[in-house]
């Protein structure tokens, strides 16, 4: 089995999205950060890469993608109860984020997500333990 994961991402501008995460409470581990990348901690074990662009470039030969026009991933991460998910959402839109789409709720699993500044999606669940799936 893996022991962490890291996504990388392509960002237009390091210290600017630095801060729209720092905006929603989280934080980087100084030992994967500097000037071309930035190591955002999402969890234990969970880790995005946000990597500018000229270096991110360096890791493939495939040509990048606007994430504003195309989308190449959807970021999902579990939250803790539908309150973290929504108030997940709203710093994003204060830190100036924008929400593709309304809440989906499915009784058993409510998510919600939001666009960052780059245009990537993250995808926010919270799975209710007590509820059964439909189906």
């Amino acid at each position: 089995m893996h022991k962490q994961i890291f996504v990388n991402l392509a960002v237009g501008n390091l210290e600017r999205s630095k801060a729209f995460f720092s905006a929603l409470g989280f934080g980087f581990d100084p030992q994967f950060t500097n000037d071309q990348a930035a190591c955002l901690i999402l969890g234990e074990n969970l880790y995005a890469m946000l990597l500018v662009k000229d270096l991110f470039k360096s890791f493939t030969r495939k040509s990048l993608c606007d994430p504003k026009e195309s989308t190449e991933t959807l970021v999902g991460l579990s939250c803790e109860s539908r309150g973290e998910v929504d108030a997940l959402v709203a710093k994003a839109v204060e830190a100036g984020g924008s929400v593709p789409r309304a809440p989906q709720d499915y009784g058993f699993m409510y998510g919600h997500g939001f666009e960052d500044i780059d245009g990537h999606i993250w995808e926010l669940i919270y799975m209710d333990p007590n509820a059964k799936a439909a189906g």
